[in-house]
């Protein structure tokens, strides 16, 4: 089936700013709370929210196998649970809807004003019921410098770690949307020079610049996802800021990984991305050397060209940008990681998350966490107003923005934020 939402030339009637992140060729699915209280699943073109239960109830799906009340729920687990064909239909019929030359929705001003709303006056949810959350580790940049920092530098890649996506499973409870805060966490840590671990407030909170990607219900308990078939099991793509505690890190991962340092929070971007509007965008990922087991080997281009930023914002309310990196950099493909991930038979459900771990490239200018860019702290970042960071401090907003962009078209996430505040108090 065409992918004809896709289609470069295709414009909307909806004004679209020129640098957005959202045209009609993005498409992108969420969830959103109305101005009425009304929590809907909708899509976002330009800077207007546009709600797909409402254009459910009034037949513009029609045609689409959809049940009732498909598109007014609390998340998106359902219509992800449909599958490729239906998403596919879906979206090629949110373009034609909203492109330039149909008038239906057009010239019908009383359908408009249930249907579209300014993006500001949305606020925006979770859009998955995440179930299960797995964070891999395949940036090949990133894993070398934290072992060149915390093992032998001559020896940083650990022996398992060129033949398997290396990976943990996380905590899906402390998954929150942009915008909200999160707070510093307490843990054990052993200071520097010290023999006896102490407890309080984490002094080296990070962030991790990361992507993510939400699966439809894959297989069966038992059976194993083929590296070929595995992109037909991942529904789309968001930024992931997988916030992390550096200090209780290092006393705690030895000898089963990451814990309390890692769980505390992780936040997304609210609108997922689908892997059809990303398709324009495909290219070659790194040469794997060794080979990978049958098993976990792909043909054709199987990364994607997706910009990635981070940012700090400071108390003054500056932005100050503080690495550029790129997806394309990961070693392991998503295809790879959902295929590796199954290969006992482990079940993987709508909804379900997976992390790519921090993706730094290969210059000290694109590294993907504050541990690297500042090299454990070694090397002070300088903000605008003068002050330094090691790490995150208490009240900067880290910001991520994630974009792809060629001749035609630019396809982007808009951005994940969330503001680090002190240890939470419990009143």
């Amino acid at each position: 089936m065409p992918i004809t939402a896709n289609d470069p030339k295709r414009k909307s009637w909806l004004e679209v700013p020129e640098k957005s992140d959202f045209p009609i060729q993005n498409i992108p699915f969420g969830v959103f709370l109305t101005k009425e209280n009304v929590v809907t699943v909708g899509t976002r073109i330009g800077d207007f929210a546009i709600d797909l239960g409402a254009l459910q109830q009034l037949h513009y799906f029609d045609g689409i196998e959809l049940t009732d009340d498909m598109f007014m729920q609390d998340t998106l687990n359902d219509f992800i649970s449909d599958g490729k064909k239906t998403w596919r239909l879906v979206r090629n019929r949110i373009a034609d809807i909203f492109d330039a030359t149909n008038p239906v929705l057009r010239d019908n001003p009383k359908q408009r004003e249930i249907i579209i709303f300014n993006i500001e006056d949305v606020e925006m949810q979770l859009p998955v019921l995440i179930g299960d959350y797995t964070d891999f580790y395949s940036s090949k940049e990133h894993a070398t410098n934290v072992g060149k920092m915390f093992r032998d530098p001559d020896n940083a890649l650990l022996p398992n770690w060129l033949h398997l996506p290396v990976a943990y499973h996380g905590r899906s409870s402390t998954i929150v949307p942009s915008g909200i805060p999160v707070h510093r966490p307490l843990g054990q840590m052993l200071p520097k020079g010290e023999k006896e671990p102490v407890f309080g407030s984490s002094r080296s909170v990070d962030f991790e610049l990361e992507t993510a990607f939400i699966t439809t219900d894959a297989n069966i308990m038992g059976e194993a996802i083929p590296a070929h078939e595995a992109e037909d099991y991942i529904f789309g793509m968001v930024l992931l800021n997988d916030w992390s505690a550096r200090d209780l890190q290092k006393w705690e991962y030895v000898p089963l990984g990451p814990f309390l340092a890692k769980n505390f929070a992780s936040s997304i971007s609210p609108w997922i991305v689908t892997m059809d509007a990303l398709e324009p965008f495909r290219t070659k990922g790194p040469k794997q050397d060794p080979a990978p087991f049958p098993y976990l080997q792909t043909k054709g281009k199987k990364a994607f060209d997706i910009r990635l930023e981070a940012y700090i914002k400071t108390s003054n309310q500056e932005e100050n940008l503080v690495t550029k990196t790129n997806f394309k950099y990961l070693y392991w493909s998503m295809t790879q990681q959902l295929a590796h991930h199954t290969s006992n038979g482990c079940r993987v459900n709508s909804g379900d998350m997976m992390g790519s771990g921090t993706i730094s490239g290969p210059t000290p200018d694109s590294y993907g966490s504050m541990l690297e860019l500042t090299w454990g702290g070694k090397n002070p970042l300088t903000m605008k107003d003068g002050t330094t960071r090691k790490f995150i401090e208490d009240n900067d907003t880290v910001i991520f923005r994630g974009y792809c962009k060629n001749n035609e078209i630019r396809i982007g996430f808009g951005e994940v934020s969330s503001q680090l505040l002190p240890p939470y108090i419990r009143k």
